[in-house]
């Protein structure tokens, strides 16, 4: 008999949705609802305009500093090192406190940042805000996908997750456009700064908004108990002992997990305009264009395999999208021109990104329920903190690999970027197809009815609140 987590790969039809049951959901949603999930997705997508600024921008920093490409890309690694501190200073505030208030200062924080990028005139003052802005920058994944799934129905949760990760693309793309139109007219500081002025509205719009029904619920059954924050507090570090003790190997897979997704995004992204300008002689324009549409076929992928996940189930919907990462590798590399080089990126995207569209929805059905600001977020960056040198190991790759093109029709030694990144996905692509066949998946879980971390009991797996605390919430809810 085959291992249990082989037969479990498709979840029985009792945790499938009915095939209508998606549009009746979708009828069903309320405005706060609609405009909770788009908060959440807009904060993501601040997160991604300015981390990939810099890394549209490496000609122009290289430029600006007087570095080499292996310098600057230690930016990128020292901002993806400092986001897990973010992440678990902003998911302990998020699961102790409510997720609105915790999230704003976040994007303020954010905002201040990507300010003082574009005013920075030293590499080394670069280097230090780029730092800072990596502690700010790791706590928004946790806490917007908390924000965005925790109300909705479960109906919606899948493609709403492929919906939210792709926030990431869309923020890719935005920035690879203000790269294209402004960058281009003006100087690199115009993406920081536009960056910064998006971020700040996106702060404004959840300041607008009201605290997720999930902790105004819990927080009016405290107050009718007359718990004190004090009180509270002490709670909330016993459940979270608890959870730790209970959950340790989790924290571990998950751990492995987004490590494997974080090398496969970074990987075929952060160098790949620096690869199209050096190994295949576009120019910076035509790489630009190139990352746009690959974005386009991550929006995609992200928002299909979603959907496609409510049904066939999260891991196997993975497995799927990470194998047509390996087939459409050799379209990603070995073409020279525009046309069939953008259309690798495109199917390359459409696998690398609909496998991490699944990724916030599984992470949090897989957390301890009271937890899932802390646990995904937390499991999320210390995968990209330890996948954090993937553009450096390419940039080394790339100085140790070499190739020859025709550049102004002499033959040109560049690096070779393209079997560098070849080699570098496939491996990742192996890995996280095994990491994620072995691993858990709780599907069309109910975590919303679970406890929150200061309520006592939180840290259990089954702690659900008293049912005559609900009614006597709701009935003052409605009243």
């Amino acid at each position: 008999m085959a291992p249990r987590f082989l037969r479990d790969l498709i979840p029985r039809p009792e945790k499938r949705a009915p095939p209508g049951a998606v549009l009746v959901a979708f009828k069903n949603l309320t405005w706060v609802q609609w405009a909770q999930f788009w908060s959440g997705w807009l904060a993501w997508t601040c997160d991604a305009i300015d981390f990939f600024a810099v890394s549209l921008t490496i000609p122009n920093l290289a430029t600006q500093f007087g570095k080499q490409t292996t310098t600057i890309t230690f930016a990128i690694t020292l901002t993806l090192l400092f986001r897990s501190v973010g992440a678990i200073i902003f998911g302990i505030l998020s699961d102790r406190f409510g997720r609105k208030w915790p999230l704003i200062f976040n994007l303020l924080l954010c905002c201040v940042f990507e300010l003082g990028t574009g005013f920075t005139n030293t590499f080394q003052q670069f280097l230090a805000v780029r730092s800072l802005f990596g502690i700010a920058m790791g706590g928004i994944w946790g806490l917007s996908s908390a924000s965005a799934l925790e109300n909705l129905p479960v109906e919606l949760r899948g493609i709403a997750s492929g919906v939210l990760q792709e926030g990431y693309a869309v923020g890719y793309l935005l920035s690879a456009v203000i790269n294209l139109t402004l960058v281009a007219k003006h100087t690199w500081r115009v993406l920081f700064w536009t960056g910064a002025g998006i971020t700040f509205f996106a702060a404004v719009i959840r300041a607008l908004l009201p605290e997720s029904e999930f902790f105004l619920r819990a927080k009016e059954q405290e107050k009718a108990r007359g718990t004190n924050t004090s009180h509270k507090t002490k709670i909330f570090l016993h459940e979270t002992k608890e959870m730790l003790k209970r959950h340790w190997l989790l924290c571990i897979y998950a751990v492995l997990l987004m490590t494997g997704f974080n090398f496969l995004s970074h990987g075929s992204q952060d160098l790949y305009p620096t690869y199209l300008e050096t190994t295949k002689g576009f120019s910076a324009h035509n790489a630009t264009i190139a990352t746009i549409i690959g974005n386009c076929g991550a929006i995609a992928g992200g928002v299909i395999a979603g959907w496609a996940s409510q049904y066939i189930g999260r891991r196997l919907t993975i497995v799927i999208f990470v194998l047509l990462i390996g087939a459409f590798i050799p379209l990603w590399v070995l073409p020279s021109s525009f046309s069939a080089l953008s259309a690798g990126a495109f199917c390359i995207q459409v696998g690398v990104q609909g496998a991490w569209g699944v990724i916030p929805i599984q992470l949090a059905e897989m957390s301890p329920p009271a937890f899932r600001a802390t646990f995904p977020g937390v499991a999320y960056q210390i995968g990209n903190m330890i996948s954090s040198a993937s553009s450096q190991i390419e940039a080394t790759g790339g100085d140790n690999m070499k190739t020859t093109i025709i550049k102004n029709g002499v033959p040109t030694v560049v690096a070779d970027y393209a079997t560098v990144q070849a080699i570098f996905i496939g491996v990742v692509a192996a890995f996280v197809i095994i990491i994620t066949i072995i691993g858990p998946e709780n599907h069309g879980s109910h975590f919303e009815n679970h406890k929150t971390a200061f309520e006592e009991g939180g840290g259990r797996d089954d702690a659900v609140p008293d049912n005559t605390s609900l009614r006597e919430v709701d009935e003052k809810s409605s009243a």
